[in-house]
């Protein structure tokens, strides 16, 4: 029996499931560490939008939060995506497995189809 923690996942997929989440991963990734005023300049909204973000991401464990005097830094927790892709990874397989079996089906009968009109 494959055992799915569907709550923490769920909470995964609903923080990505905004785009400016999205976005704010993609631009942790190739940064070690973000201020929130760093992390905030390109989208044009208020530091308490951000930070409420931010507070989303964290809460699910796909960020870490660290205070340093009055700067808030922000960066990737290492494997935490690990359930979702763990997830994706078994669906992907199962899907790729499907419709490689609907292909040659569906080559079989266009095999059966042009020796029927032969």
């Amino acid at each position: 029996m494959v055992r799915c923690n569907h709550e923490r996942l769920d909470r995964i997929f609903a923080a990505l499931s905004d785009p400016t989440r999205r976005c704010m991963l993609a631009r942790l990734e190739g940064e070690t560490r973000l201020s929130i005023s760093d992390l905030a300049q390109p989208f044009g909204m208020t530091l308490p939008a951000v930070l409420k973000h931010v507070a989303i991401l964290a809460d699910v464990g796909l960020v870490r939060r660290a205070k340093t005097g009055r700067t808030v830094w922000v960066e990737i927790e290492a494997g935490s995506m690990k359930v979702a892709m763990d997830w994706l990874e078994r669906h992907r397989l199962f899907w790729s497995k499907s419709l490689d079996r609907l292909a040659r089906y569906a080559e079989a009968k266009e095999r059966e189809a042009e020796e029927g009109s032969k």
